[in-house]
């Protein structure tokens, strides 16, 4: 396992373990390894042997080779050419842990959105209007507004040609803070 596999191990560890609701110190009650080396295995600190990680594959109800294909499966390239036409485009394709999109032209979805997770939108050209948490907002070309995960929103395409771009957690992802994890 090379050392750029062993990172996407531990993100993989790590989500299994969310996943189940299990808390460091479960998983290490039911491995045999210390809370401090599973900690570290999922921040990337640590490299475990072929061993300590079917240990962890156990304590996880799941397999080494099913950890191993999750890294693999995180480890990508993917190239998303531009197009011309008017719309939305997805940025990134597939199912990761950002989720991205392009909003071409003078667009009014005419609703609200609220996510999960947190959210970038991005002015690459033209203008748009925001309402969020009852403020408005008048963004222009290179401007940015960060929305936290479930603030309410709206917001409409004020130029002809207005490329918006958003990036966010994905929504499968449970990225809220939580101090006991």
């Amino acid at each position: 396992m090379d050392d750029k596999e062993t990172l996407r191990v531990g993100a993989a560890v790590r989500r299994q373990r969310r996943s189940l609701g299990l808390t460091l110190a479960a998983v290490a009650a039911r491995s045999g390894l210390s809370v401090p080396f599973l900690s570290q295995i999922e921040n990337e600190r640590a490299r475990p042997s072929a061993r300590s990680l079917d240990r962890v594959a156990e304590a996880l109800e799941t397999t080494t080779a099913r950890l191993r294909a999750a890294a693999d499966s995180a480890r990508a390239v993917d190239v998303v050419r531009g197009g011309e036409e008017e719309g939305v485009r997805r940025v990134v394709r597939g199912r990761h842990q950002l989720s991205a999109l392009e909003f071409t032209g003078e667009l009014d979805l005419g609703r609200e959105f609220q996510h999960r997770n947190d959210e970038v939108m991005y002015v690459a050209e033209g203008a748009a209007e925001v309402e969020a948490e009852g403020q408005a907002y008048r963004l222009e070309r290179g401007d940015t507004l960060f929305l936290s995960g479930g603030v309410r929103h709206r917001w409409r395409a004020t130029v002809p040609g207005t490329r918006l771009l958003f990036v966010a957690v994905a929504e499968h992802i449970d990225a809220t803070f939580d101090p006991r994890r």
